[in-house]
Formats: C-alpha cells, structure tokens, sequence
C-alpha cells in the first residue's frame, strides 16, 4: 500500500476557502494513486481562543480538561475538510484520537505517542476512504485526552507517517520551506532544498519557527524524511533527512536569530563544588531553560562570576528565585535585556577550519562586539547588543555565501 501523509497547519484551514484548497491537494494524491492520511491542526486562533476562555475561567485550570479544552480545535477542522472532500465526490470521515486510538503517555500538555492502533484506519483507506485526523493529541491509558505541545500535529504526521510506514510525510504550511534565514528580516534568504536532521534541529532550537524541536526529534529517531512546503503556492519545499542523504558544498546551512533574550551575571560568586549546580535546580525546578553559561574565576580561586542567558519571560522569576536562594552567596545581580543571539548552523563546520574565526572576524569587521559565546559540533551562536541582530545577520549571511 502506497501511504502518504500530509498534515497541514493551522494557517493552511484557516479559513473555509484554504480548506476548500487543501481538499484539492488531498485529491491531487489520491488521483496520483496514494492512500492518503490527512493530520490537521485547527483553524488559525482557535487554540489561542481556546487557551483565554481557560484563563478567563481559571487561573489554575485542571490539566486534563485543559487538555479536553484544547482538543477541540481539532474536531472542527477536521470535520470541515472531511465534508468539502465528500461535497467534491470522495468518501471521507474525521478521525478523533480516541476513536482510532492514538495512545500516549499521561504528561498532560506535553505527550509524547507510544502507539497508533492502525487497523481501523487501514480498513478505511481500503475501502477507498480518505480519513481526516484530528493531530496535536492523544488518549492515555486511563481513556484522557491528552495533547503533544507545542508542534504537536507535526508530530502526529511523524508518528503516523512511522506506524502506518509511509513512503511520504509532507507538512503544508504557509511558508514555501526552510530558508538559510528569515525571509522576513533578509530578503537575501534563499530557501534550503535539503537540510539534515541534526541541522534542522539545531535551527529549530534556536529561534527558526517552521517546525518545533521534538517534531524534528521524533523524525531524526524514527528515520522519517519531512518535505516541508507551502500550501498556497505549488512549488518544491525543503527535505529534512539524514546527512548521508546530503550533497553540497557549503559549509554553513543556515542563521538564526532571537529577540527574546536575556542576560544574568551574578558578581563575586563564593566559589565552592557545586555552587553551579545550587544556582540552576530552583530555575530547573520551576522550567526556566538556561541557555548559554560562562564562568569566570578569580585569581584567588575563591570566587568566580556566572552568566547565563534565558527567555526574556523568565527574567522577573528568575531574579526572583536566584535573590530568595539561601544555598548562594554573591556580591551583585546584573540583568540585561537589551541582547539577541545569532547562530550559524552547518555540517560542514565539523570538517571545515577556520570557520570561528571567520565568524569572529566577520562580526568585528562591523563593529560588533560579542558577549558569550556558545558552541555545539555543527553549531556556533554568540550573544550580541540586540540593536546590531540586522547587521549580523546581513554580514554573516554574505561572508558564508548563503545567497549563492
């Protein structure tokens, strides 16, 4: 059996026309001879809607109806693209979670699937029916709903795209695919035709907002290949694969930028084994991310200065928990909200020296200075002023030739 499946967001059935347009490219698959899974997100702001009727209800919504609450979203889409492929002359029915089943595991807000009952679906596709999938959400063992976060229908394509072993997992969404930048702030960005997982990971960890980072996860474990396309214009995206599947001759693939940022220096740490560690678990404990971490130490060995980076959103709690922490002593607090982060990604950088300095180089060349410095196998990001993040980017977009 011939599967793709296709799964598009929440802009893509936005409104009844791009839902009318879909269900011509869901067509267009069929009349190619596949047997076609649909995941949908729901409808553009519905979700948001979804999420201030909780709080306009609740400031401590229960966890499970949250999870019902938002499930819904879903439910409408997938009816409505279900009845405009039956309104056309195919046979088609949406598909809730429960109903097939989709099962997850019992993390409220942030699923993760365990397992795709298929043989419901599979007898549907044979009878020649195209079923519409609710994505973004699961049941678990105690018969819940549950939802997969943030890119969580992108992550049901993927799994669904691995249980019933499709030869295709295509995700539609408002973009043509992966640039080597955003398009919005360079017009310079040239779309990406291919780009590994690993890369695609460490884009989406850093700011690029096509796909979030456990969907690229779930498909680098499974060995699933991603086409991201648009819906709107009908032209080649971007295929997200394993590197072995990669030819090309530049060296960095991409760069992302944040504006959402900021930096935390404690001064005159009391230096000790483990003090690290005391400054980090409350933030861990209350799911503040750390990013990026530089220690100095001083001449005497007894004390030393941290800085770290967080989401901006972070910044009141953190002063917070970091002044009310009885376990550390220090001399001073600095914050700084007025800093971006700029990353280049490339497999190519594993193999290739020389470019640090470039970087490096390139940024000073243009005035820039740099504040921390963060560094992975295929990935360099340094934190700068946030007033040069266009400049930046524009310079080291042109250095490595991405426009090329």
């Amino acid at each position: 059996m011939k599967i793709v499946v296709l799964k598009f967001g929440g802009t893509s059935v936005g409104t009844t026309d791009r839902i009318k347009k879909i269900a011509n490219i869901i067509s267009g698959y069929v009349k190619k001879k596949y047997k076609v899974i649909t995941i949908t997100s729901a409808m553009s702001g519905v979700t948001n809607d979804l999420i201030k009727k909780s709080k306009d209800v609740s400031n401590n919504f229960n966890l499970s109806e949250y999870d019902a609450l938002l499930a819904s979203g879903e439910q409408i889409s997938c009816a409505l693209i279900a009845g405009r492929l039956n309104h056309i002359g195919y046979k088609s029915r949406s598909w809730m979670s429960w109903q097939i089943p989709i099962i997850t595991d019992d993390n409220h807000g942030y699923s993760r699937i365990i397992k795709i009952n298929k043989n419901k679906i599979i007898n549907y596709l044979n009878s020649g029916g195209i079923p519409i999938i609710a994505g973004f959400q699961g049941i678990n063992y105690y018969n819940r709903l549950t939802t997969l976060g943030r890119g969580g229908s992108d992550a049901s394509a993927i799994m669904c795209a691995k249980f019933f072993n499709a030869k295709k997992c295509i995700i539609y969404t408002d973009v043509e695919g992966v640039y080597t930048t955003d398009p919005k702030k360079l017009k310079k960005a040239k779309k990406i035709k291919v780009i590994s997982y690993e890369e695609m990971l460490e884009m989406a960890s850093l700011g690029a907002k096509v796909m979030q980072p456990n969907s690229i996860q779930d498909a680098r474990l499974n060995r699933i290949d991603i086409d991201v396309r648009s819906s709107f214009i009908n032209k080649k995206g971007t295929l997200i694969t394993k590197k072995k599947n990669i030819f090309r001759d530049k060296i960095i693939t991409g760069i992302t930028s944040t504006t959402n940022d900021s930096k935390v220096t404690l001064i005159g740490v009391k230096d000790r084994p483990g003090v690290a560690a005391s400054i980090f678990k409350p933030l861990s404990q209350n799911s503040i991310n750390v990013d990026m971490v530089v220690q100095n130490i001083s001449a005497n060995g007894k004390e030393t200065d941290l800085t770290f980076t967080i989401k901006s959103e972070d910044l009141k709690k953190t002063q917070k928990l970091i002044k009310n922490n009885m376990k550390i002593k220090f001399r001073k607090l600095i914050v700084d909200k007025n800093v971006s982060k700029v990353s280049i990604i490339g497999v190519g950088m594993i193999t290739t020296p020389g470019v640090t300095y470039r970087m490096f180089q390139t940024l000073a060349n243009h005035g820039i200075n740099i504040l921390v410095i963060s560094t992975s196998e295929i990935k360099i990001s340094v934190l700068i002023n946030k007033k040069n993040i266009k400049k930046a980017v524009k310079a080291l977009h042109k250095e490595f030739k991405l426009s090329n």
